[in-house]
Protein backbone atom coordinates (compact mmCIF):
# COMPACT_ATOMS: atom_id res chain seq x y z
CA UNK A 1 0.00 0.00 0.00
CA UNK A 2 2.89 2.26 0.79
CA UNK A 3 4.52 1.64 -2.31
CA UNK A 4 1.05 2.89 -4.17
CA UNK A 5 0.61 5.75 -2.33
CA UNK A 6 4.69 7.00 -2.91
CA UNK A 7 3.63 6.03 -6.77
CA UNK A 8 0.85 7.96 -6.55
CA UNK A 9 2.48 11.24 -4.85
CA UNK A 10 5.42 10.97 -7.69
CA UNK A 11 2.76 10.67 -10.28
CA UNK A 12 1.24 13.91 -9.12
CA UNK A 13 4.26 15.92 -8.64
CA UNK A 14 5.55 15.17 -11.92
CA UNK A 15 2.51 16.45 -13.60
CA UNK A 16 1.94 19.43 -11.38
CA UNK A 17 5.66 20.56 -11.20
CA UNK A 18 6.56 23.56 -13.53
CA UNK A 19 8.77 22.41 -16.29
CA UNK A 20 11.18 24.20 -18.34
CA UNK A 21 9.85 25.37 -21.95
CA UNK A 22 11.97 25.69 -24.74
CA UNK A 23 11.77 29.08 -26.06
CA UNK A 24 9.41 30.16 -29.50
CA UNK A 25 11.46 32.05 -32.56
CA UNK A 26 9.93 35.02 -33.04
CA UNK A 27 10.36 36.49 -36.56
CA UNK A 28 12.89 39.07 -36.99
CA UNK A 29 10.56 41.44 -38.91
CA UNK A 30 7.14 42.02 -37.85
CA UNK A 31 4.69 39.76 -39.83
CA UNK A 32 2.47 41.41 -42.27
CA UNK A 33 -0.89 40.51 -41.88
CA UNK A 34 -3.24 40.04 -44.66
CA UNK A 35 -6.24 42.61 -44.96
CA UNK A 36 -9.35 41.28 -43.15
CA UNK A 37 -11.68 41.82 -45.80
CA UNK A 38 -11.22 41.43 -49.43
CA UNK A 39 -13.22 44.78 -49.94
CA UNK A 40 -10.28 46.61 -47.71
CA UNK A 41 -9.51 47.99 -44.53
CA UNK A 42 -8.99 51.47 -42.69
CA UNK A 43 -5.92 51.64 -40.65
CA UNK A 44 -7.71 53.06 -37.20
CA UNK A 45 -4.61 55.58 -36.09
CA UNK A 46 -3.92 56.76 -40.07
CA UNK A 47 -7.31 57.19 -41.32
CA UNK A 48 -8.89 61.11 -41.33
CA UNK A 49 -12.71 61.58 -40.56
CA UNK A 50 -13.56 60.69 -44.34
CA UNK A 51 -12.07 57.79 -44.48
CA UNK A 52 -13.37 56.65 -41.16
CA UNK A 53 -16.99 57.44 -42.69
CA UNK A 54 -16.41 54.25 -44.91
CA UNK A 55 -16.53 51.92 -42.79
CA UNK A 56 -20.25 50.90 -41.65
CA UNK A 57 -22.39 52.16 -39.18
CA UNK A 58 -19.48 54.91 -38.87
CA UNK A 59 -21.34 58.43 -39.96
CA UNK A 60 -19.35 62.43 -39.19
CA UNK A 61 -19.78 62.19 -35.97
CA UNK A 62 -19.08 59.03 -35.07
CA UNK A 63 -15.73 59.46 -37.53
CA UNK A 64 -15.12 62.53 -35.96
CA UNK A 65 -15.13 61.11 -32.52
CA UNK A 66 -12.62 58.09 -33.39
CA UNK A 67 -10.30 60.85 -34.24
CA UNK A 68 -10.59 62.97 -31.60
CA UNK A 69 -9.68 60.07 -28.88
CA UNK A 70 -6.90 58.58 -31.40
CA UNK A 71 -5.17 61.90 -30.79
CA UNK A 72 -4.75 61.20 -27.33
CA UNK A 73 -5.11 57.51 -27.19
CA UNK A 74 -3.26 56.51 -30.28
CA UNK A 75 -4.61 52.52 -30.92
CA UNK A 76 -2.98 49.38 -29.84
CA UNK A 77 -5.48 46.95 -30.56
CA UNK A 78 -8.66 47.18 -32.44
CA UNK A 79 -10.85 46.25 -29.39
CA UNK A 80 -9.86 49.90 -27.66
CA UNK A 81 -12.02 51.08 -30.40
CA UNK A 82 -15.04 50.45 -28.20
CA UNK A 83 -13.66 52.93 -25.56
CA UNK A 84 -15.08 55.60 -28.33
CA UNK A 85 -18.66 56.50 -27.07
CA UNK A 86 -21.20 55.43 -29.37
CA UNK A 87 -19.01 52.23 -30.30
CA UNK A 88 -20.31 49.27 -28.45
CA UNK A 89 -19.82 45.38 -28.95
CA UNK A 90 -22.53 45.13 -31.76
CA UNK A 91 -20.91 47.68 -33.32
CA UNK A 92 -17.38 46.24 -33.11
CA UNK A 93 -18.60 43.58 -34.33
CA UNK A 94 -19.89 44.70 -37.57
CA UNK A 95 -16.36 46.86 -37.99
CA UNK A 96 -14.04 44.54 -36.80
CA UNK A 97 -13.30 42.80 -40.42
CA UNK A 98 -12.73 46.43 -41.82
CA UNK A 99 -10.21 47.71 -39.44
CA UNK A 100 -6.48 47.31 -38.95
CA UNK A 101 -3.77 49.31 -37.36
CA UNK A 102 -0.97 48.88 -40.08
CA UNK A 103 -0.70 49.44 -43.22
CA UNK A 104 -2.56 51.78 -45.84
CA UNK A 105 -6.47 52.28 -45.79
CA UNK A 106 -7.96 50.19 -48.87
CA UNK A 107 -11.57 50.44 -48.03
CA UNK A 108 -13.03 52.29 -51.22
CA UNK A 109 -16.46 52.81 -50.35
CA UNK A 110 -19.03 51.58 -47.14
CA UNK A 111 -19.14 47.71 -47.71
CA UNK A 112 -22.40 46.11 -49.10
CA UNK A 113 -24.51 45.01 -46.61
CA UNK A 114 -24.78 41.04 -46.58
Amino acid sequence: MLSVMSGLCTLFLSLTAPRAESPVPRPSAPMALAPASSEGVVNLNEANPDELERLPGIGPAKAKAIAEYRRSHPFKKTEELTKVKGIGKKTMAKLRPYITLSGATTLKSEPRAQ
